[in-house]
């Protein structure tokens, strides 16, 4: 059976062209672009917490590196490198090998360096740090947004959790959904794209994590604002079949607490408008205004029906310690 070196050599040790010197030390030696900050995030995958224990390792692989670099296209990062760190019940060299044509298919398409890690025998449980560049005064935060500020989110927040739930059996999801959602909750795309071309333009922004009101709140909370969300601006649900009314209420409710959407949640100033549909235009991504900042309580979040009436739901988002946010 093979050891941990082996493991690590055989599955996890590709060129590093970008790094000064990559796996294979204790350390791995970056050399940051001149003039430009470091951006760096890390996260924690944990099995039957953030995934389900027989998802397809292929998927995971992606996903585990493509919620990590969400978190820097949140702050209008390049991604640059990043380190894996996990703990495996056993060695089980197919699952392995699958993981890694993934992590490493992410790696490629965002034009990442993987420059080290670790492995260890327990839990199933990955960690990823990924580090990135962004020009000093450039990055996107989450304090920035100011009262008058329009709410923005891209692509369908929502669809993932639809998709975990019909794969718990909560809700039986008619086609061509299951396709689409099971996908959006394996294989997110994080908006690298989206958060550069937002450079300049967005006022604050955030990735959708743990649920659009929740995080949302964030950037009200450390803005110093309120949030109006307005229903009737939220993203459409995909054409298709006839939707009974209570498939709209879960799609509702995914939509606005759901999270492991990995889509970006940013504010603008009015006058940006129109930069903002160039944007979606040139990236073919929707961009949806479905709300307005506001002077108010920090990090209030009211959603308003159409007749403009405030409307409560239980749970605004995920929380990792019980509590819904």
């Amino acid at each position: 059976m093979a050891g941990e070196f082996d493991l690590i050599a055989k599955y996890f040790a590709r060129p590093t062209p970008d790094a000064v010197l990559g796996p294979g030390d204790d350390c791995a030696l970056l050399q940051p672009s001149p003039g430009m900050q470091l951006a760096v995030t890390t996260d924690m995958l944990v099995a039957g917490t953030h995934f389900l224990p027989d998802t397809d390792p292929r998927n995971l692989g992606w996903k585990a590196l493509a919620v990590n670099l969400s978190d820097l296209a949140a702050m209008a990062a390049k991604p640059r490198w990043v380190t894996l760190a996990g703990a495996l019940p056993a060695v089980d060299e197919s699952w392995i090998a699958r993981f890694a044509d993934g992590f490493f298919a992410c790696a490629a398409e965002y034009g990442v360096n993987v420059v080290g890690g670790d492995t260890t025998r327990g839990p199933l449980n990955l960690c990823i740090t990924a580090i990135g560049e962004v020009a000093p005064g450039h990055a996107l935060r989450r304090d920035g947004a100011k009262p008058g500020d329009l709410i923005w989110v891209s692509g369908r927040p929502g669809l993932a959790a639809l998709g975990l739930a019909h794969l718990q059996g909560r809700v039986s999801l008619p086609e061509p959904w299951p396709r689409l959602c099971v996908g959006a909750l394996e294989k997110p795309r994080p908006r690298v794209a989206l958060g550069l071309a937002l450079d300049g333009i967005a006022s604050a922004a955030i990735d959708v994590s743990d649920g659009l009101l929740a995080d949302l709140g964030h950037i009200a909370e450390r803005s110093a604002c309120a949030a109006a969300v307005k229903l009737v601006q939220l993203p459409h649900l995909p054409k298709g079949p006839t939707y009974d009314a209570d498939l709209r209420r879960i799609a509702l409710e995914c939509q606005l607490a759901g999270g492991d959407d990995y889509e970006l949640c940013f504010t603008t100033p009015a006058t940006q408008v129109q930069a903002i549909a160039g944007i979606a235009a040139r990236l073919e991504l929707p961009l949806w205004c479905i709300g307005e900042m506001s002077a108010g309580p920090a990090g209030a979040v009211t959603v308003f029906d159409p007749d403009g009436k405030p409307v409560e739901f239980a749970h605004k988002g995920y929380d990792h310690f019980g509590q819904s946010a």
